[in-house]
Formats: C-alpha cells, sequence, structure tokens
C-alpha cells in the first residue's frame, strides 16, 4: 500500500506534526518561566526545584496511567473538581473518549511530564550568563522586560536552540501516551506516527510498511531539524 494515500497515516502524520507544533512552544515557554522563577537565591529553592522536576523521573507508562484516570469520563479527578469549582453546573467530558479533546488532553499530559527536564537546562543556560550584565543594565536604568529582553535571551540563545530541537525530536517519538491512554483513538484523533510504525511491523506483522514509515519519520525529522537550525542560525 502507497502512503501518501493511507488515510490512516496521513492522519497519523498529521496528528504528530499538530502535536510537535503545540507542544515545542507551549513546554518550551512554561519551562522558561519556571526556570525564571527558580533562578533565584531564595531560601528552600532547591526544594521547589525538585518537585518541579518529580514528574521527569516518572516512567511516561505510569505517569500516562494516572493521568487516564484523571480524564476518566466518570470519576476522573479533573471532572470532579471542574464540578466543585462550578458547584455542580460542569458537565463531565470524556477527555480521551472524545474526538475534540483527546489531542489537547494528551498534549496538557506530555508538557507537564517533561517541562522540569527542560527548565533544567534553562536553568543551565541562564546561570552562564554574567551577572554584571545586569549591573551594567540597572546602572542604565533597564527595567525587568529590557533586561530580559537584551540580556536574559541573547544570552539564552544557544540553549533555546537546543532546547527547541530536542522538544521537536522528543515529541516525533510521540508513541507511549498513545499506545496508554487512547490506542490512536477515538475515530484515530491521537494516532502518531511512531504508533503506525509499531503496530504495522509488530502487531500486523507487515515489516515493509512498518519500515517504510520509520524512514518517513526519519526524513521528517531531519528535514524539521535542518529547517530549525537554519532558522535560528548565528546571523552575525
Amino acid at each position: 500500500m502507497i502512503l501518501a494515500a493511507d488515510v490512516v497515516f496521513l492522519r497519523a502524520l498529521i496528528n504528530t506534526l499538530i502535536f510537535a507544533g503545540v507542544i515545542a512552544p507551549l513546554q518550551g515557554g512554561l519551562a522558561l518561566v519556571l526556570a525564571l522563577l527558580l533562578n533565584q537565591a531564595l531560601p528552600f529553592i532547591n526544594v521547589f526545584r525538585a518537585i518541579y522536576f518529580a514528574p521527569v523521573v516518572v516512567s511516561m507508562v505510569v505517569v500516562s496511567l494516572l493521568w487516564r484516570f484523571i480524564y476518566d469520563g466518570e470519576n476522573g479527578l479533573l471532572n470532579t473538581l471542574l464540578g466543585i469549582a462550578t458547584l455542580g453546573g460542569f458537565q463531565p467530558v470524556d477527555w480521551l473518549g472524545n474526538p475534540y479533546t483527546a489531542m489537547p488532553a494528551m498534549i496538557a499530559m506530555s508538557a507537564w511530564q517533561a517541562v522540569g527536564f527542560h527548565m533544567v537546562i534553562w536553568l543551565s543556560g541562564l546561570q552562564t550568563i554574567p551577572t554584571s550584565l545586569y549591573e551594567a543594565s540597572a546602572l542604565d536604568g533597564a527595567g525587568a522586560w529590557q533586561k530580559f529582553r537584551y540580556v536574559t535571551w541573547p544570552g539564552l540563545r544557544n540553549t533555546a536552540v537546543l532546547i527547541l530541537i530536542v522538544i521537536v525530536i522528543q515529541a516525533m517519538g510521540l508513541f507511549v501516551q498513545v499506545d496508554v491512554m487512547t490506542r490512536g483513538g477515538p475515530l484515530d484523533a491521537t494516532q502518531s506516527v511512531v504508533y503506525q510504525a509499531v503496530q504495522r511491523g509488530y502487531d500486523k506483522q507487515d515489516i515493509a510498511e512498518g519500515s517504510a514509515i520509520s524512514v518517513v519519520l526519519f526524513v521528517v525529522v531531519l528535514a524539521i531539524t535542518i529547517v530549525n537550525r537554519y532558522l535560528t542560525r548565528d546571523r552575525d
């Protein structure tokens, strides 16, 4: 079967690109905000860093199982909390059983699980910026936004490139969340390229299609990486 005419594969490819396109700015932005908040010399700051990093060391399988219960359409924690917050006015939603909410729910869970990892990378980048630059900008009357724009962000340029590439590559490998939480459903709303490759190559024992999908994934990831590197290149 030609992959270009395979409706399920094309849906999986589109879903994967959407997932990567949303998760990259969402996860990277949240991680940067957390890094800026935690890059302070405050009491117990290491405790808060450990708390935010904790989900990273938990297996994605365990996290996916946990969030599957949270998203449960009948007795899930999310529906319960929303019902309490709205004094019973919120109607329960089957978050993983609805084609319109399954992918956003998976994106939210994935962002929560990995944001601590990228927060640590942002923190390492922040700590390489000389404090003398902030002192000089303060003497020039720069405010918080001006310090971030003209000191912090330029100093994080290489870190930002690294994080962007890492997040996109990880996102293109979307599999565990799909396998544990939705099995590609509902109505193929959460199909991914890697899930299709595994399903066809192992479950259906169609090695040819599984290999072809893997090659397509490699080409797509390589192309995205080259484009990212070109757009973020040093133009000096």
